[in-house]
């Protein structure tokens, strides 16, 4: 957790921004990425030569010798006036240098076109002297760091970009429970805070309170994690676990410093419509059969030419809906066997047109369907009052019986305060899709909030997953008394009155 120090830092930056006239999050973020990512290349630089004065042998450079005006710490001290037009014209065309060579480098794909907006020279010289300060080389506090600066997106919500609300990622994760041996994919990433939570969650659960430690181990200097678990599966971890997918260039600098940040070493990000005929040409691994596990909240709205989009989703599904295109997309990136956790709005579960009944007789004819659960109205305010659902499913098999858990409440008002509350179903959602999955609990009862409809009853609903389709309701009978007992109490109401009335009448005579 970072301090509240660290906060203020943050808070001070991000007016320091708002005062030089850049009041867009996202821009806000991006510049401050940028200046993040000069410091780490120049302390990666110096790791590497230390590491090579100490166990000798060569490393690839990231400057060269007419770069080397280039590294952070050689102009990070420069005068305001000397400092914007060092930064604008040699830095980021370094930058943009790095994106042409590519290499291993998580952040070339994505700097071909990085642009520095800041305009006044005092403001990127508090912006640098404030990210001097920040605490980038530890592990444990730069990825919370970051993600506390990615919580000013949620705050301003601008041009409709905001993120899937940490909590909802957290159950949806721990739903799935990835494993360390998983490829785990995103293809419509946002800031990757899907791929960041099963991260932390491999983490939680894999790692032991010890610490790491620096060592050279046969010539090398590596870095030792003594309570670290994952340790045998490091390599995959830094490399090929983590795979992400946007069409915005700012999101996904975003998402890949976010990775990197949080401790992931060469997270695979690139710019693609993972929807478009050219994901498949570029990265044929990927869009077919290439994932253990997929997590995904992907866009509700809008529709696309269908020219635009890969033959073998229409396949699967003729339309030109994107939530729906989505949903099938997904089954074709996922291994046999492989599961998905997916975000859809309401109308995917009820939608009566022929596109949206096949996909749902896909779903649970062809594959398995494993959960619906429906989530309140309010959670994406105040920026979105649609209706969603989490289907949770599996590429191949059969489906059998679906479990269904009805969410009144996510520990938040639904309001567009969003106000925390004492209320809360998530935990449960998750005790009770354990006891399903172990089969420990009946859950047939559907006046409940968690219930499982077999098969043949979806079929014979022409495969409607809207969870008021199955949800029996409670109706308690109201008990009225007998109209004539309550017509002589009406009359000896009266009687009593009229009594009343003579006495007082006979009071004034």
């Amino acid at each position: 957790m970072i301090t509240g120090e660290l906060k203020n830092r943050i808070d001070s930056l991000w007016t320091e921004f708002w005062v030089g006239g850049i009041t867009n999050p996202l821009t806000v973020i991006e510049q401050i990425t940028f200046l993040m990512y000069a410091r780490m290349l120049d302390m990666m630089e110096r790791r590497d030569e230390r590491k090579s004065q100490l166990a000798g042998g060569t490393f690839k450079r990231r400057f060269n010798t007419d770069e080397q005006v280039c590294r952070w710490e050689t102009w990070r001290h420069y005068g305001a006036e000397e400092m914007l037009p060092h930064v604008r014209d040699k830095v980021f065309a370094h930058f943009r240098r790095l994106a042409s060579e590519a290499g291993d480098n998580p952040f070339a794909e994505f700097m071909k076109d990085a642009q520095l907006m800041i305009q006044k020279p005092s403001l990127l010289v508090k912006a640098v002297a404030m990210i001097g300060e920040l605490p980038l080389e530890k592990g444990d506090t730069k990825g919370d760091l970051y993600e506390y600066l990615l919580g000013k997106l949620t705050t301003a919500g601008i041009n409709g970009q905001f993120r899937t609300p940490r909590h909802i990622i957290r159950m949806m994760v721990e739903l799935m429970a990835p494993q360390p041996t998983d490829r785990i994919c995103d293809p419509a990433c946002g800031t990757a805070g899907f791929l960041i939570e099963s991260y932390d969650y491999l983490l939680r659960k894999y790692s032991s309170p010890a610490g790491t430690h620096t060592e050279i181990v046969d010539g090398e200097m590596v870095t030792l994690y003594s309570g670290d678990l994952l340790q045998e599966h490091r390599q995959h971890v830094d490399t090929d676990m983590f795979h992400a997918f946007d069409f915005d260039a700012t999101m996904l600098r975003i998402a890949t410093m976010n990775l990197v940040m949080h401790g992931v070493a060469e997270p695979d990000v690139h710019y693609q419509d993972t929807l478009s005929q050219k994901f498949e040409e570029r990265y044929p691994r990927a869009a077919k059969s290439g994932f253990d596990l997929i997590l995904a909240n992907p866009p509700f709205k809008g529709s696309l030419d269908e020219q635009d989009v890969a033959p073998d989703i229409l396949r699967t599904v003729k339309t030109k809906k994107t939530e729906l295109l989505f949903v099938a997309l997904i089954l074709r990136m996922l291994k046999v066997g492989g599961r998905s956790a997916t975000i859809v709005p309401d109308g995917v579960l009820f939608g009566s047109s022929k596109a949206h009944v096949q996909l749902r007789k896909h779903l649970v004819e062809d594959n398995q369907l494993e959960a619906v659960i429906s989530l309140p109205s309010g959670v994406f305010k105040p920026y979105a009052g649609v209706s969603t659902a989490i289907i949770v499913f599996s590429k191949g098999g059969k489906t059998d019986e679906v479990f269904f858990y009805d969410v009144e409440s996510d520990g938040f008002s639904l309001d567009d305060k969003r106000q925390p509350l004492k209320d809360n179903d998530l935990p449960d959602v998750l005790d009770q899709w354990q006891q399903w999955c172990d089969r420990k609990a009946d859950i047939t009862d559907r006046t409940q909030k968690a219930f499982s409809v077999p098969l043949a009853d979806i079929a014979a609903q022409n495969y409607d997953l809207s969870i008021n389709r199955y949800k029996q309701q409670v109706h308690v009978a109201e008990q009225h008394e007998d109209p004539r007992e309550i017509l002589q109490r009406l009359k000896a109401l009266e009687s009593e009155i009229q009594k009343e009335l003579a006495e007082l009448e006979g009071m004034l005579e």
